[in-house]
């Protein structure tokens, strides 16, 4: 049976997938010639139906690339996640036309150093943001850091910051890249919660780098309401005022989704 696509959505077609785990995969698809969207953003995703389900996805390719690139978690049960993930080459997915969100770089107020604070598929928007030169032009610095429970959740975030010192576009100026990735449950070179890290001091002696100070670093976080919520508490500790779209700040959030 097919189904019509309504005209506040795109359908377009699925060109690669990739899973990591039993909970994690990416895909890519086709990217329609009238849509723009600013790296960060997300848009609301939904499989052919006649009573789709939508769902928010930040979109994890940058604004330039000629695809569209997700990164998802697996929900058993899920209404989206359990047919999502089975998707395969050729298959159509839906998307809203309207993209949006507040990890953007307009939200920031000028600094020298970008904080992209991730746990699990938060590290998505974050995909996007590193491979824009935009970033690089506004920021002496970044820094993204990925904290999951097993070694092997670490793939996408590992495999994506590789590409993109390897990117002809961005490769030159991502020596300025830096990723912390950590695990929680496996034993690992680096473990341990981000904001344990962040409050006993190991993250900035692991980097080399200063305590964040408001007057120098931008912050932006996205991933579990546990983790949002305990890292917006150590950045409003330490004088960090939150941004928005509308009135940019030294650091945003992103509240659309969790993982």
């Amino acid at each position: 049976m097919s189904f019509t696509c309504p005209d506040s959505a795109f359908s377009e077609t699925v060109t690669e997938v990739e899973h990591y785990t039993d909970r994690l995969f990416r895909f890519r698809l086709t990217r329609p010639a009238s849509f723009r969207f600013r790296s960060g953003e997300f848009v609301m995703i939904g499989l052919p139906g006649e009573k789709p389900v939508w769902r928010a996805y930040s979109i994890a390719s940058p604004s330039w690339d000629e695809t569209i690139e997700f990164y998802s978690i697996k929900v058993p049960g899920g209404p989206l996640t359990e047919h999502l993930q089975n998707i395969k080459i050729g298959d159509n997915v839906w998307f809203r036309k309207k993209p949006t969100g507040t990890l953007v770089l307009d939200a920031l107020l000028p600094g020298k150093r970008l904080w992209m604070i991730s746990t699990g598929t938060g590290f998505a928007p974050f995909a996007s943001l590193i491979r824009d030169p935009e970033a690089y032009e506004k920021f002496e610095s970044l820094i993204v850091t990925h904290t999951c429970r097993e070694a092997a959740e670490l793939s996408y975030s590992i495999n994506t910051v590789a590409a993109t010192k390897a990117d002809p576009l961005v490769g030159e100026l991502a020596d300025r890249l830096h990723l912390v990735a950590t695990t929680t449950r496996e034993d690992t070179s680096f473990m341990g919660r981000i904001t344990d890290l962040m409050e006993n001091g190991k993250l900035y002696t692991h980097l080399g780098v200063p305590p964040l100070d408001p007057e120098h670093d931008r912050v932006m976080i996205c991933g579990s309401m546990a983790m949002l919520k305990d890292v917006k508490a150590i950045l409003d500790n330490a004088n960090f005022t939150e941004g928005s779209n509308s009135m940019p700040g030294q650091y945003v959030v992103e509240r659309a989704f969790v993982d």
